[in-house]
């Protein structure tokens, strides 16, 4: 599907912080970010970051990011939003993986709706929302044009605070074949399901399961494609509303460069922890030195080093690759499948870093339960089995960019 753009009236809601730069709200975040750590086991019993938390990122404006400034946003930008994730998974994975699955959809809604479906889900200028791709339960439009939806949407990250959800289901024009339906719910429309906190890792991310009952959605709250089709190479109505090229940028990449920042957030808490063991803590074999004197330690924590300064490297390259594309209006699959590729080997290289030498290394009473590297171990392991890094990254994007580079070739 292509969307298209329209061009409506300028409108403008003030920001609460009009001077609030990039930089500064990334270094608010870094601050945030250190109180995390020892808020993990609490964050993981409860399912979700805390209440004081959430008003903490709300009043360092963490929620407005993405938003378009029109709606009281404050529009910084693809790399301003990744290096806050990365902040925060650095301090709590959990709390990192829910602020982002739930933060970062602001940027889908401003860059594929119009107007109108902009300035009234916007318009409590904080934006929560969280996504699935999975199809899931119905829809059927009424007499009067709306949508009646219900169904479960489950593995719904950020859902706690969540002010919108973001979801598809299958819809049937009555000829016998079913078709996706993009819609955004607001939070009125559904309720969360007690189902999250008892897999292996990310258990405070905050990942419930939502019930929608007949609930009825405007029809100018949906879009008749799935995210993973849209196509914005014809232009966006985000780009041609807010005047920002960031809006006309590959929905489908975005997703996948929030996987890598959340990768890299993770690897750089794991690299944190194991610098501190190597300060506190001694060998065990003679010469009995403190690890940050050993050899063997000196060159586990070197090859880790590497491998997560250079995925957080190659993070920040593909977001100046998605950025570079968005600005000429040349979005294409290929360019957004590149990117996808750059950041699946910041995945592989952060979790190299964490599985092959600082958890192995590391000792058996730093990844007792509850240690900060057992915590990562297990919430980066639980990443794995993600259906974005699992499916598609590891597997579907090789083909995807032969294809797409190879047109008619690569198809037989």
């Amino acid at each position: 599907m292509t969307v298209t753009a329209s061009a409506p009236e300028r409108t403008a809601v003030p920001v609460p912080e009009p001077g609030l730069t990039p930089d500064e709200v990334v270094a608010r975040a870094e601050e945030l970010a250190r109180g995390l750590i020892g808020r993990q086991a609490e964050t993981e019993q409860r399912g979700f970051y805390a209440e004081d938390t959430h008003e903490a990122f709300r009043r360092a404006g963490l929620y407005r990011i993405l938003v378009p400034r029109r709606y009281g946003g404050y529009e910084f930008g693809v790399e301003t939003f990744m290096r806050v994730v990365v902040a925060l998974s650095r301090g709590c994975p959990s709390t990192g993986w829910m602020y982002c699955l739930g933060a970062a959809h602001a940027h889908a809604v401003a860059a594929l709706f119009d107007e109108r479906a902009q300035a009234e889900i916007f318009a409590c200028g904080d934006f929560l929302c969280p996504a699935t791709v999975a199809p899931s339960g119905t829809g059927r439009r009424t007499a009067d044009g709306r949508w009646l939806v219900e169904g479960t949407w489950r593995y719904c990250s950020g859902s706690p605070y969540a002010t919108h959800f973001l979801g598809h289901t299958l819809v049937d024009d009555g000829d016998g074949d079913v078709r996706p339906l993009l819609f955004v719910a607001p939070r009125e429309t559904f309720s969360r399901l007690d189902d999250w906190g008892a897999q292996l890792g990310l258990r405070g991310s905050g990942s419930h399961g939502l019930r929608i009952e007949n609930a009825l959605i405007p029809d100018h709250f949906t879009l008749d494609t799935h995210l993973s089709r849209v196509n914005v190479a014809d232009g966006t109505p985000g780009r041609a509303l807010h005047g920002n090229p960031m809006y006309g940028g590959g929905p489908l990449s975005f997703m996948i460069l929030e996987d890598a920042a959340l990768a890299v957030g993770m690897a750089k808490g794991a690299l944190d922890a194991y610098e501190e063991l190597m300060r506190s803590r001694q060998t065990m074999f003679p010469p009995v030195v403190t690890r940050f004197e050993d050899p063997d330690f000196q060159y586990w924590y070197g090859e880790a080093a590497g491998l997560v300064h250079s995925a957080e490297a190659g993070l920040l390259g593909a977001i100046r690759m998605w950025d570079e594309v968005a600005a000429l209006g040349d979005v294409t699959p290929e360019h957004e499948l590149r990117v996808a590729t750059v950041c699946r080997e910041s995945v592989r290289m952060s979790w190299r870093a964490v599985e092959r030498y600082l958890f192995p290394t590391a000792g058996s009473s730093a990844v007792r339960n509850g240690e900060r590297m057992e915590r990562i171990w297990r919430d980066m392991s639980m990443q794995q089995s993600h259906a974005g890094i699992a499916v598609f990254l590891f597997t579907a994007a090789n083909r995807e960019l032969a294809r797409a580079r190879f047109g008619a070739a690569g198809d037989h």
